[in-house]
């Protein structure tokens, strides 16, 4: 493997679920050493363990030409922000709430060294908004990570008004080093892909709802029709439906009525069914 990587040698990622995990696999391959914070030790053996599970499938996909024991090698997982000193970048990956966002990510500000880049991956939360909080709001940006990360060839850059031009474009390096596609959005309400993505997805709702057709069918016609690769409604139980609500609920406070969520999401919310993780949602599991 070549020692002229572009992506930075040490990689922080706080959060260790599937989306971190998925974030620290796809920089473990590009040949950074990567630590991943947790909330707590349970949680951090259960990220260690989701990380080097994609990471053997890689292996044995023949998409790495690493060995699993050389790149479990260079992951470390800790429950100390303090683990991050030393890290050139560092991926903010905990749920889409700004509160809890912005509080980990001023935590995190406070242990990284003057030179470092701080990103979030948010899927919808305004990245001018979390920078305001910080001390050094030009080394924020966004980047917006697909699921499931390793087989996704799309990340959203999303850059801030105080984001640094540096920090754009060594952000653009870095996906391209993961072996994926930066397309850069300035911020705004959904960025491009989850505005989108939504506003697709909530109207396959509203017709799952007034009995237009059925979930299987909907997806089948936007499939088939139109090349997607997933569905809207299967895409929705990927992502999940409490995330998708949450989303559709600011877009419906920032963009107005069109991004209002139908009365199926939230009672599918209510009841429980959140999508692939929960075993149910728009399809069973």
């Amino acid at each position: 493997m070549s020692t002229d990587q572009s992506v930075p040698a040490r990689v922080g990622v706080l959060g260790g679920g599937r989306m971190g995990a998925g974030i620290a696999h796809a920089f473990l391959t590009a040949g950074a050493h990567v630590v991943v914070v947790e909330r707590d030790q349970e949680s951090a053996e259960s990220a260690r363990l989701r990380v080097e599970t994609a990471l053997g499938k890689s292996v044995e996909r023949g998409s790495s030409t690493e060995t699993l024991e050389a790149l479990a090698s260079r992951l470390s997982v800790s429950i100390d922000y303090a683990s991050f000193g030393g890290c050139g970048l560092v991926v903010e990956a905990v749920p889409e709430d700004f509160d809890l966002k912005s509080t980990a990510l001023k935590a995190v500000e406070a242990q990284l060294g003057a030179d470092a880049w701080l990103t979030t991956n948010t899927s919808s939360l305004s990245v001018d908004r979390l920078a305001a909080e910080l001390s050094r709001p030009e080394r924020l940006c966004g980047l917006h990570f697909f699921n499931p990360v390793p087989s996704s060839q799309l990340v959203e850059v999303v850059l801030g008004s105080a984001t640094a031009d540096e920090l754009a474009a060594a952000a653009r390096s870095w996906i391209t080093a993961l072996g994926k596609t930066a397309v850069v959005v300035n911020d705004a309400p959904g960025f491009a892909s989850s505005r989108l993505g939504v506003a697709i997805a909530l109207e396959a709702m509203r017709m799952v709802e007034e009995g237009v057709a059925s979930a299987e069918d909907i997806d089948a016609a936007m499939v088939l029709g139109y090349k997607h690769p997933v569905g809207p409604l299967r895409t929705t139980d990927m992502v999940g439906l409490d995330v998708r609500l949450g989303i559709a609920e600011y877009l419906q406070e920032t963009l107005g009525d069109r991004f209002a969520p139908p009365q199926i999401l939230r009672d599918k919310v209510a009841r429980g069914e959140l999508g692939r993780k929960t075993g149910r949602g728009f399809f069973s599991y």
